[in-house]
């Protein structure tokens, strides 16, 4: 990347859900080192987000973090106001709050499978179609959604995991079809096995079965993702929309 493509993000607004922790925060660490303005949304965990702000910070960059449900209308709705009348713009929006649960199908509840579905997949939308009236107005502005391998892969323990991303492929390729034209730009990354808190092994012989069966040999981390939004998020990418970038050390592949 050229000097120019290092800078060009300096002063961009990148606004990340699930920023506090996990891929999230890798995302908003590498966005950071960048030079962009970082607004995080985070749910419920203040110290945590606390602890990535200030991260972020010693970075050099500015950051600022909302406490939002993204499942909330209402939540997001206001959230997006307040993030609005502060900073002016968007440029970034990456959409990567997301939650699971290790249930088979005949044990979760509606309940169990309404909540993720909102949050993975209505929250996605939601804060997707609050920010874009300004996009189109300003007739730019990346959107960056983060769904899964398993939307493609299918998994025998949380169906309504696998559901909710892969809903979010089809909400990504039918966004970038409705905001090519007002320059928008509109992809997804579908992560592998990122070295996160929601990837959890039952030992640690289940663990290395697992990294057998990644042609690379290891775990993604966070900061893999980051690099990837980091290329979505700049000129590099500009004729590049309605795409899923598959971040997963070649699982798929495999």
């Amino acid at each position: 990347m050229s000097n120019n493509k290092e800078h060009e993000l300096q002063g961009k607004i990148a606004v990340i859900t699930g920023a506090s922790r996990g891929i999230g925060r890798g995302i908003a660490l590498e966005l950071a080192g960048k030079g962009a303005t970082i607004v995080g949304i985070f749910a419920n965990n203040d110290e945590m987000a606390k602890s990535a702000r200030a991260e972020i910070e010693a970075l050099g960059a500015k950051a600022k973090f909302y406490q939002c449900d993204v499942s909330s209308q209402k939540d997001v709705s206001e959230t997006a106001n307040s993030i609005i009348n502060e900073f002016g713009s968007v440029d970034i929006l990456v959409n990567n709050a997301g939650v699971h649960q290790h249930l088979k199908s005949w044990e979760m509840s509606i309940d169990d499978w309404r909540k993720v579905i909102d949050i993975n997949l209505t929250g996605t939308f939601m804060m997707a179609k609050t920010f874009i009236p300004a996009m189109r107005e300003r007739r730019s502005g990346k959107i960056i959604n983060i769904s899964s391998c398993v939307a493609y892969t299918g998994t025998d323990h949380e169906v309504h995991y696998a559901a909710s991303k892969a809903g979010v492929v089809g909400l990504t390729k039918s966004l970038a079809l409705e905001l090519a034209a007002d320059g928008i730009n509109v992809n997804a990354i579908a992560p592998g096995y990122i070295e996160t808190d929601m990837v959890v092994f039952d030992s640690e012989e289940d663990r290395g079965r697992t990294i057998e069966t990644i042609p690379k040999l290891r775990l993604g981390q966070p900061s893999d993702i980051g690099k990837a939004v980091i290329f979505l998020a700049t000129s590099d990418s500009d004729y590049i929309t309605g795409e899923i970038l598959h971040v997963n050390g070649g699982l798929l592949m495999a």
